[in-house]
């Protein structure tokens, strides 16, 4: 007969036996720490608040802090690598950008969109070309006829050399004939940096989102000529499409997405699917890109798949016709 202290032993033994893995110190639940998002740009510009504003919302949603981290460098190749190099276990993710579709074609990297287990699209904001408010170019077809008229007196600037806006102005010059060199491009180092040459005098022209322009514009500073997409900008609805215009097919603009490393578990990858759309589609995310002036555009998982991949194919196109790719 056994004794009872060896009977109370027995029992816990065997009550522990019973209990569930998750109180063992086993699997649980997606998510069971915090997640971090990695920006592949500075603090501080649009692409930094769109990742914040989803980071934020996706705390609510996951119930786990979501920590935004700043890794620069390399014309974004350093955060993008970051992402795409990470563990595939779901707690680190990031927001994807357009410069995912240039990359690759100027040497600097062989990621692309298809490197990524893509979550959702959440951002997209058009071409939209701006001059000076006392510029004698009222119309985009005015100045595309001066920038015919003398070839490299015009000249432009938004971005450093090859980048999102250098080629959007190029392609809309190859697309309407006219040489991408007739229109010299001034390399700077963001957008805001060549609107303040443009109203100092320095270049005549700024292809740039309305966001972007938004300050200037509403300074009375700079004037928009028209926007590159199939909608007219909801900042700005009195500004003519370029095919209203000239009857240009072209558009390009800069993107935000937010994705993650390839081969996440499937149900970390349904988990996070759920938590970007519900981010997305929430009062609190259209209203603050609302309030920035950012395009609000959504693309599902295997639509943005679609998206990265139709849009590396362009700028491959068009850098290489342009002379701006390796």
């Amino acid at each position: 007969m056994m004794k009872p202290a060896r009977l109370t032993i027995l029992a816990l033994l065997l009550g522990a036996a019973a209990l569930p893995l998750t109180s063992c110190g086993g699997p649980s639940e997606y998510p069971a720490r915090p997640i971090t998002m990695i920006v592949p740009w500075g603090a501080g510009g649009g692409t930094d608040a769109v990742a914040r504003i989803i980071a934020q919302l996706l705390e609510k949603e996951l119930g786990k802090p979501v920590n935004v981290v700043n890794r620069t460098g390399g014309s974004g190749v350093v955060g993008h690598q970051a992402i795409a190099g990470a563990p595939p276990d779901g707690y680190t993710i990031g927001i994807l950008t357009a410069e995912i579709g240039m990359m690759r074609h100027q040497g600097l990297t062989d990621l692309t969109g298809a490197s990524f287990t893509p979550l959702g699209l959440v951002n997209y904001d058009a071409t939209a070309i701006q001059v000076r408010a006392d510029s004698p170019y009222r119309t985009l077809g005015d100045l595309m006829e001066a920038i015919r008229a003398k070839p490299g007196k015009l000249k432009a600037s938004g971005t450093a050399q090859g980048g999102i806006w250098h080629v959007s102005l190029y392609g809309l010059l190859e697309e309407q004939n006219i040489s991408p060199t007739s229109v010299p491009w001034v390399p700077s180092v963001s957008s805001a940096a060549g609107l303040l040459d443009l109203v100092a005098g320095g270049v005549d022209l700024v292809p740039a989102s309305h966001p972007e322009a938004r300050s200037l514009i509403d300074a009375g500073r700079v004037r928009s000529l028209a926007v590159l997409d199939d909608e007219r900008s909801a900042l700005y609805p009195d500004v003519p499409l370029g095919r209203e215009e000239i009857g240009t097919t072209w558009k390009m603009g800069v993107w935000r997405g937010i994705g993650a490393p390839r081969h996440l578990p499937a149900d970390v990858e349904a988990r996070l699917q759920t938590a970007v759309a519900n981010a997305y589609n929430s009062s609190e995310y259209q209203e603050f890109m609302k309030t920035r002036g950012f395009g609000r555009r959504w693309a599902g998982p295997e639509e943005f798949a679609r998206f990265m991949e139709s849009a590396d194919e362009q700028m491959g196109t068009i850098m290489k016709a342009v002379g701006l790719s390796q």
